[in-house]
């Protein structure tokens, strides 16, 4: 498999994948829960891939996040306080991959591509929605830590389908 193909790995299998029977039956569990894959950044500028993403309707909206705490995005969105999360499509399967260190980002995360600098971190130019947050709390959760966020502007705009994470694979809405 080159670069070109879709899913954008090098290799067609993962040499590095437990296998089913080695995994815990709460990872099991979570891998048959579809996700939607979003990216978030913050100042820094810095990113991570997410799929444990949550949205709370409210007064005040809220977006909920499991994050690695040892990336260079948990400390830049601690540090800044805001940040901003971007729901990917299919056409960001590369994105998604770079920023979740699977794909080469010679240059750096935020080298190629348009990005507009926001107050809550750089969005892709090419997205037609993303959401703008303050970080309100942070706490361990699982292997993580769950970020809190209020919600302080929405940009709402093209939505083509969602790009989804299932069963460790992305796929799309038929």
């Amino acid at each position: 498999m080159s670069f070109d193909e879709p899913g954008g790995r090098i290799h067609s299998t993962d040499p590095f994948e437990i296998p089913e029977t080695g995994k815990s039956p709460v990872r099991r569990l979570r891998g048959r829960l579809a996700s939607p894959v979003t990216l978030w950044t913050a100042p820094g500028p810095a990113g991570l891939t997410v799929s444990s993403t949550l949205v709370a309707d409210g007064e005040p909206g809220r977006v909920l996040g499991l994050i690695d705490d040892e990336s260079e995005f948990f400390d830049a969105v601690v540090s800044a306080g805001r940040f901003a999360v971007i729901p990917l499509t299919p056409a960001d399967r590369q994105l998604a991959d770079r920023f979740a260190g699977l794909f080469p980002a010679p240059g750096g995360l935020f080298a190629g591509g348009g990005w507009t600098e926001t107050d809550f971190g750089p969005v892709p130019d090419s997205a037609g929605t993303w959401a703008g947050c303050r970080l309100d709390s942070q706490r361990p959760c699982g292997w993580a830590q769950l970020l809190d966020g209020v919600i302080e502007t929405v940009h709402t705009g093209s939505s083509p389908a969602p790009l989804i994470h299932y069963r460790g694979r992305y796929t799309e809405l038929a």
